[in-house]
């Protein structure tokens, strides 16, 4: 299918860098464009592979009816002026897990994941469960190294796990799954797409190409996804706190098919949004006979994906958290009610003018606020209004000295900042990256 064609690569970055290696393989005429710099070692790498690169603000001239395909990058709107030249001319346009998806062994078994939340996560754990009792286990998609890159090492056999984004399956047709998992959905990406109803239509291919014989596991707290699923005709199965689902969670326990898998108690994951995703990884993993054992052994020891209320650290009976990707109210929020009582909450970041009032459905749980950056005035404030507790301070190294002087046994010690990082740091990255080192220091000295 690729092969003897030409084809207009739209964006570089990680997927197109990477869809142009594989497809120089295969005596292709490549072009590959993009509006920015980017590194001249890669760029030396393609061109000695024959392909062409071209950085300029509009290429849209360089596109005519002799090029077969355009592959585009995921994060590029349909508006984009190569995007509508190429729909006019009746080029295809895919994207790279869409093309790289063409070389994949058809005797793969895939399992997909989207969702507006918990995608990493779920994919994550998947992928942890299956490497416990399989061999040849690989993890792509939106998250880690680009399909591309390792399509042709998947022997048949082999089990592929992949995180799937709206973005993404916007240009993907014939890519299909053995096992399709929707988190949920909800409103977010409406900048991207132009409606809310646009946006569930692409959430619902990530189940395109099913019959009966496909599986298709579905959050049965949320509308959206029963109202999407109404009609696709694979094998449903439902994950959620209902005792009738076939993975849910109470008070106490997870279970499967009404079997306890494990208590609560025993999960370093917490927090009812992450019980949904580990419902819903667990329905997909007993697709392949994985057991329990090998479950309750990765959920005792995965902290979660990094900065996302991951785990890091437990110290004299306090526990840490770094939720360093909680850039606003709603994340935060999440985070705070994944813990009964006893919190030391890190708050504060870049100012967008955001209301903290949208954390009062939580912030009972919190016994300590420490605030920092551009909006610890306002943060400050907000405390003083509800009655906590609340130390201001101008960094979060001060905040962790802070915490050093007052956290006693059973607190727990959470960065969830309900703020972006730029005042203080270039990403949130760098935020919790900061943070975890800091937890170290405090506990080691």
């Amino acid at each position: 299918m690729f092969e003897n064609k030409k084809i207009f690569i739209l964006g570089m970055a990680r997927s197109g860098y990477e869809a142009a290696k594989l497809l120089s393989n295969y005596n292709n005429e490549i072009l590959v464009t993009d509006q920015k710099e980017q590194d001249e070692n890669q760029v030396k790498e393609l061109e000695d592979l024959g392909v062409k690169v071209v950085i300029c603000d509009d290429p849209v001239d360089m596109l005519d009816d002799s090029y077969d395909y355009v592959i585009k990058n995921p994060g590029i709107k349909y508006d984009n002026s190569v995007v509508v030249k190429a729909n006019k001319l009746n080029i295809k346009v895919i994207n790279e897990v869409e093309m790289a998806y063409t070389f994949l062994n058809k005797d793969v078994n895939v399992i997909g994941v989207t969702g507006s939340n918990g995608k990493t996560t779920t994919v994550n754990l998947i992928y942890k469960f299956l490497c416990e009792e399989k061999e040849n286990v690989f993890l792509g998609g939106n998250v880690g190294i680009p399909f591309s890159n390792f399509v042709r090492n998947i022997k048949p056999g082999s089990y592929l796990v992949m995180e799937i984004s709206d973005h993404q399956l916007c240009n993907m047709y014939n890519f299909k799954t053995n096992v399709s998992v929707l988190t949920n959905i909800t409103p977010t990406h409406l900048d991207f797409h132009d409606s809310y109803e646009t946006y569930k239509k692409m959430k619902k291919r990530i189940f395109n190409n099913h019959t009966s014989n496909d599986i298709a596991i579905i959050n049965s707290t949320n509308e959206e996804s029963i109202n999407i699923t109404k009609d696709i005709p694979s094998k449903k199965l439902y994950f959620g706190n209902n005792i009738n689902d076939n993975c849910y969670y109470d008070d106490k326990a997870i279970y499967y098919n009404g079997e306890e898998v494990i208590k609560l108690k025993d999960i370093i994951l917490k927090g009812e949004h992450n019980y949904q995703n580990i419902t819903s990884a667990i329905l997909a993993v007993k697709e392949y006979d994985i057991s329990n054992e090998s479950i309750k052994k990765v959920l005792s020891t995965f902290g979660g994906v990094e900065h996302r209320l991951e785990f890091v650290k437990e110290y004299n009976g306090i526990k840490f958290y770094n939720d360093s990707k909680a850039t606003n109210c709603v994340s935060t929020l999440i985070a705070i009610k994944s813990f009964e009582k006893n919190i030391i909450l890190l708050l504060g970041g870049y100012d967008r003018g955001h209301s903290f009032y949208d954390l009062d459905e939580g912030i009972s749980r919190v016994k300590t606020i420490i605030c920092f950056g551009e909006t610890k005035d306002r943060i400050e404030e907000y405390a003083k209004d509800k009655n906590i507790t609340c130390y201001k301070v101008d960094n979060l190294n001060e905040a962790m000295y802070k915490v050093k002087d007052i956290m006693e046994s059973n607190d727990v010690v959470l960065l969830s900042p309900a703020c972006a990082s730029w005042d203080q740091y270039k990403k949130f990255e760098d935020r919790g990256d900061e943070f975890k080192k800091l937890v170290e220091e405090i506990t080691n000295e």
